[in-house]
């Protein structure tokens, strides 16, 4: 059995319940800001992220990287196909979704 500790625990914990849905404001022309229910445990290191990282900021907020931005973050995850990321990402106010694969 593989062990989770820290960030990623704590997120699956959170999406055992249900999946989590955000309102989320662009920010600085380059990522896309949500603010989690619950605080996270931080594991913060100075990274550059770029288009399809998905980072943990402050521990309460979740950052889509549609730009890049070099700053303190928990690197979650990243999404691999980026083709038309920015286009999604850098309208309007919107919403995303957090959820565990089946």
């Amino acid at each position: 059995m593989k062990r989770i500790f820290g960030t990623p625990r704590a997120l699956a914990a959170l999406l055992e319940e249900g999946p989590v849905t955000l309102e989320a404001e662009n920010y600085g022309g380059f990522e896309k800001v949500g603010a989690l229910p619950e605080t996270l445990p931080q594991n913060d290191a100075r990274l550059t992220a770029g288009p399809g990282d998905v980072m943990l900021y402050r521990g309460d907020s979740v950052v889509l990287f549609y730009g890049s931005n070099t700053w303190s973050y928990t690197k979650l995850a990243h999404i691999t196909d980026t083709d038309g990321l920015k286009d999604v990402l850098s309208g309007g106010e919107t919403s995303f979704t957090l959820s565990l694969e089946p």
